[in-house]
């Protein structure tokens, strides 16, 4: 029995140990007030140097330097380990190393980072990779940095814009009304020009036509020529152009144009003839009769849009080209000629 306790209490001692030193790890130094002193609930009982010699380290390591010593340190001493030199003591020691190193490290870290930021304020800072290409090259730093600088560049220049567009109308509207000024407003008006050579030639034709200069020109008062007789062109070319222009040729696009607009006229006519024969009210017999009139009319109009696909691929103009018809549209458009025409018979 006396044996069996001693061993009970020698395993229960290793085991505060181990617990001790696990919690010791995840555990942080807090300061608490007593009397008029701040303490801490954890103090380092040996110095710098010496945990460094425990950690077998040199002053100006790194933080992976001192992890991979700390872990390599731990597996030699750790109780659970295993290992032959398992000692609690030694781990202990370690472990408190461990701790003042690490902190001496991440402080001397800091400062250095401070500095760097520093000397950092006064070198120019270019940008050195395409990611700077984005947000047109405005801001530095990370890009949620450059995202928020690039942001207030936009309303800044917004905000520039917005003035110098006041300023304008302003001027606008407080212009010097002078008599010389308004006559050349309305002189440029008359005369659509936009570049300044035809504005040139166009004045020195002005001015000679006030001097007289065209006055007794050759050939004054007759009918202009269609054709001249000029050697470089092709006599086929200039034999088939007259004889269109003499026979009224007029080109595809033209024409197509015209038959549309006389379709969709007589198209609108029929669709209100025919419903002003079926009269107010409608039975249940015209109301079938008047689907299908529908039916038909949507028919037609879908070829007429056709039609218009093929007109808007040979119009040389964009502005020229035509916009499909809405059959729906103008079946209530009918709808609504029809109830004016009886309106006014009402009123007549």
């Amino acid at each position: 029995q006396k044996w069996l306790s001693v061993m009970l209490t020698n395993n229960i001692r290793h085991l505060l140990r181990v617990h001790q030193a696990m919690i010791s790890r995840n555990l942080k130094p807090f300061p608490y007030i007593c009397g008029n002193r701040m303490l801490s609930g954890y103090k380092p009982k040996s110095n710098i140097k010496e945990s460094y010699q425990i950690l077998q380290l040199e002053e100006g390591c790194s933080l992976d330097d001192v992890r991979n010593s700390y872990r390599s340190l731990a597996k030699k001493y750790h109780p659970d380990s295993g290992s032959a030199t398992a000692d609690s003591e030694a781990f202990m020691k370690v472990e408190e190393a461990y701790r003042v190193v690490l902190s001496d490290v991440t402080t001397k870290k800091k400062s250095s980072d401070n500095n760097e930021d520093e000397e950092d304020q006064f070198k120019p800072k270019a940008p050195q990779h395409r990611h700077y290409l984005s947000y047109e090259g405005v801001g530095f730093g990370t890009p949620s940095q450059r995202e928020k600088q690039y942001m207030q560049f936009r309303v800044d220049r917004a905000t520039e814009q917005v003035l110098a567009y006041r300023n304008q109308r302003l001027e606008s509207q407080y212009a010097v009304t002078d008599l010389m000024k308004a006559k050349d407003v309305k002189q440029s008006k008359k005369v659509k020009i936009t570049q300044a050579i035809e504005r040139l030639v166009e004045d020195l034709i002005q001015e000679s036509m006030a001097k007289g200069d065209f006055d007794n020109l050759s050939g004054k008062g007759k009918p202009l020529q269609k054709f001249s007789d000029c050697p470089h062109v092709d006599p086929m070319t200039h034999n088939l152009n007259r004889i269109l222009i003499d026979n009224g040729y007029q080109p595809e696009w033209i024409l197509m144009q015209k038959e549309i607009r006389e379709t969709i006229e007589r198209l609108r006519k029929n669709i209100v003839a025919s419903r002003s024969k079926l009269g107010v009210p409608m039975t249940p017999y015209r109301q079938k009769e008047w689907n299908s009139i529908c039916e038909q009319f949507i028919e037609d109009i879908r070829k007429l849009n056709k039609r218009i696909d093929s007109f808007n691929l040979v119009v040389p103009l964009l502005s020229r080209q035509m916009v499909h018809f809405s059959a729906d549209k103008e079946i209530v458009r009918a709808q609504k000629t029809y109830e004016a025409l009886m309106e006014n018979r009402e009123a007549s």
